[in-house]
């Protein structure tokens, strides 16, 4: 099969599914393709997340990064531009830098960073894609990912940066549960040694995570001592406000 014809084969699978969640065999009679084809295509966009399954069913349905790419809130110049007014009141109260990041398959792509106004600074992260296990905005999104999609991404192995970094599922399961009880995500140097961060989820009106906030900055310096709850308060606020302006941007108002 040609790469145009799989693209093809693709996109009458995900078409199959526009009208609701369907099984294999169905999707193959709607797209036109062989049952084995089906399969096949259905498990590797579920990969991408372009699709997934029931929780305890068989059949699929279209995927979140399906929807939130139609939604339009990948259009991450929107986005940094409804967030950075608040994450350069960030950086001024915490005296480092902030920056905003999106999910990429299972990579994070930080997509805009405010500088800490401190003349020793880390560098600017903006393009960069990193493995979601050893950066905090990448813990933000697995904590809040549906369970089939974080044990695809357990299924392989996870790369070690640095001493620090988590390589084992069962602990990375275990900081991932903390994360969702404090809402937030604390990494001490384990994608970079000497680097602390902290992040925050950014949400719709659906409630979908659709970014991340994080301050980072030098461990020698950040955070200082006594103050971490305060500095993931305002890591926890800034994200607030940023998803109730992306809830307003949408047409979704504030909630009542």
């Amino acid at each position: 099969m040609s790469r145009v014809q799989s693209i093809e084969r693709a996109f009458a699978v995900l078409d199959a599914l526009v009208d609701g969640p369907l099984g294999v065999t169905e999707v193959a009679a709607r797209a036109g393709v062989p049952k084995s084809t089906a399969a096949r295509l259905l498990n590797a966009l579920q990969t991408e997340g372009a699709v997934e399954q029931l929780p305890g069913d068989t059949r699929y349905r279209l995927g979140r990064r399906l929807a939130v790419l139609a939604s339009g809130l990948r259009d991450t110049r929107g986005l940094v531009a409804v967030a950075r007014p608040t994450l350069v009141e960030l950086a001024d109260a915490t005296g480092e830098a902030t920056g905003l990041s999106v999910a990429d398959g299972f990579t994070v792509h930080y997509v805009d960073q405010v500088d800490s106004p401190n003349p020793v600074q880390v560098r600017d992260w903006t393009g960069s894609r990193i493995p979601m296990h050893a950066v905090s905005s990448g813990q933000v999104f697995l904590a809040f990912l549906p369970a089939s999609a974080l044990a695809r991404f357990l299924a392989s192995p996870l790369e070690r940066f640095t001493p620090r970094t988590i390589t084992d599922a069962s602990a990375l399961l275990e900081r991932l549960r903390e994360v969702r009880r404090d809402g937030c995500a604390w990494v001490r140097e384990e994608f970079a040694e000497g680097i602390t961060s902290v992040a925050a989820p950014v949400a719709a009106a659906g409630g979908e995570v659709v970014a991340a906030v994080h301050v980072h900055g030098p461990s020698y310096r950040f955070p200082r001592r006594g103050t971490e709850d305060a500095v993931a308060g305002r890591v926890l606020a800034t994200a607030a406000r940023i998803s109730a302006r992306i809830r307003e941007s949408s047409g979704a108002g504030p909630e009542r």
